[in-house]
């Protein structure tokens, strides 16, 4: 079994160190914002004017979980869609219109794997580093690379997810199959562990991603069979897409909600869904949460999360 023992989001909600937020979650309208914590808190005044905006959110959510579990952690592991845009702009930029050599300091920045880089140069930690980029179930390879480290004897994962978003992307939205609805920025990370605790909220029971893999209904009623699981013992389900876009509408379970209309569209939001469902469990709103990644026509994620 794996258990979450601390998480935490930097969104569009009052999702960042506040139990009982998604109660009181609100729509996104095209002018929200993210709501940013004080960085400085976290992250020191001279290193925080050189990070991105991505950086900022991954370092901070980081570094609050550790400090709430205070457990020594073994692995950081990171799924993201599309990685540090802001860096990566900058650095195109640049190459277009710079003679001679190009600053380097944009292109190392740029990389997928600087969130997970940046995370272990703050903490301070040598241990596995890893990044995951599978467009839009990124989060949940992320999350089956920390179950089989947990599975071959380590003890504490730091696993995080975050994307962000640049204008570049309305122009492009077709291509990476996302629906045009509030494209914006998020970032969550949390304390997966194979020991129950004090600190526990929840635990991941199980999860699946599926390539290519047919109608997403069998593919969901085949979860649910393998998992020894009926309709009726989900209490709530949530979604990552509208039913209105191109995607196929899944059958309803139970009580449903769109993740997309309160994080926004990012490739990694599932991963916000992940504390959404976290957060209700805490709060005694639910015990089965299941949390259905079809943001994109072809890639599906699964996650069943319980309380303990």
């Amino acid at each position: 079994m794996y258990y979450i023992n601390k998480i935490t989001s930097i969104s569009h909600q009052a999702s960042f160190n506040n139990v009982g937020f998604s109660n009181s979650l609100i729509e996104l309208e095209s002018d929200s914002e993210v709501l940013k914590p004080v960085y400085k808190e976290y992250i020191n005044p001279r290193v925080l004017r050189r990070m991105s905006n991505i950086i900022r959110m991954s370092v901070t959510c980081a570094v609050d979980c550790v400090n709430k579990t205070e457990e020594n952690i073994d692995a950081i592991i990171v799924g993201t869609g599309l990685g540090c845009l802001t860096d990566t702009a900058k650095f195109l930029n640049n190459y277009i219109t710079l003679e001679g050599l190009v600053p380097p300091t944009s292109f190392i920045q740029s990389t997928h794997n600087t969130i997970a880089g940046q995370v272990s140069l703050t903490l301070k930690n040598n241990g596995y580093n890893m990044t995951h980029t599978q467009n839009n179930v990124s989060f949940e390879v992320a999350l089956e690379d920390a179950m089989v480290c947990l599975d071959n004897g380590m003890q504490n994962v730091l696993l995080g997810a975050g994307d962000e978003f640049i204008p570049f992307l309305d122009e492009v939205v077709d291509g990476l199959e996302l629906a045009k609805l509030n494209l914006t920025s998020g970032v969550t990370f949390l304390v997966l562990s194979n020991v129950e605790n004090e600190n526990t909220l929840a635990k991941v029971s199980a999860s699946k991603t599926i390539y290519k893999g047919g109608s997403k209904n069998n593919l969901l009623a085949t979860f649910l069979e393998d998992n020894k699981l009926k309709k009726e013992a989900v209490d709530l389900v949530y979604y990552t897409t509208p039913f209105e876009t191109k995607t196929e509408k899944l059958d309803q379970l139970s009580e449903e909600i769109n993740i997309s209309n309160y994080a926004g569209i990012y490739p990694t939001n599932s991963a916000f869904g992940l504390h959404l469902a976290v957060d209700k469990i805490q709060t005694g709103k639910a015990s089965k949460v299941l949390i259905a990644n079809n943001l994109t026509k072809n890639n599906f994620g699964l996650m069943l999360i319980e309380a303990v």
